[in-house]
């Protein structure tokens, strides 16, 4: 994988297998793709059902793909909308530097401190054995939160605006992660999770 004149971080970087490239695009560009993608995509709130009850997701969602690549999570089913065009800009950067292609995305929303998502893996069937999951973050900075299924092992990595995480091989098999809740004053966040659905 070739990061050009990008600084990659390995500090609290646990496998090998995960990459973070914290500046991948410039301010500018990261300032315009996170407007373009508030104002142009399709947001969603969804809502799950945990022991009988109905909750909203704490983040507003949007499913992006080609047209046979739909997606389900927690018992969310999305169907894929056409793609858009920056969508289609930032896929290819990407693809570029991680040397797979990617056929979907998934985009989250956080408008603030209260949205988060709690602990789990990418590891839906539709992502075969081992996901490729490339994750882009606009905007507010926060705490991506990993710990692995069967140690005490913990690590945080800072995504940070304009920044880049590529997680694959065996990641998703023995690492779960999150994004927590914060008191703290943060700016809203847009973060896009890239996909192979196979």
């Amino acid at each position: 994988m070739s990061t050009s004149n990008k600084t990659v971080i390995k500090s609290s970087i646990p496998s090998k297998n995960i990459v973070y490239i914290p500046n991948l695009f410039s301010l500018t560009e990261a300032n315009t793709y996170f407007e373009q993608l508030r104002q142009h995509v399709d947001w969603n709130q969804e809502t799950i059902r945990l022991y009988g009850q109905a909750y909203e997701v704490p983040r507003l969602t949007a499913w992006y793909g080609d047209e046979d690549k739909s997606y389900t999570y927690s018992g969310i089913t999305l169907h894929p909308v056409k793609w858009i065009t920056p969508l289609l800009k930032i896929k290819k950067r990407i693809e570029n530097i991680s040397a797979c292609s990617f056929n979907s995305v998934l985009l989250n929303r956080y408008r603030n401190g209260s949205d988060s998502v709690s602990w789990h893996a990418d590891d839906e069937p539709e992502l075969g054995p081992n996901p490729l999951i490339g994750s882009v973050s606009f905007g507010g900075t926060r705490p991506f939160q990993m710990k692995h299924k069967f140690t005490d092992e913990r690590r945080e990595i800072l995504l940070q605006h304009g920044s880049y995480l590529f997680m694959k091989g065996s990641t998703q098999h023995h690492y779960l992660h999150k994004i927590p809740k914060t008191k703290r004053a943060v700016g809203e966040r847009i973060n896009l999770t890239f996909r192979q659905i196979i």
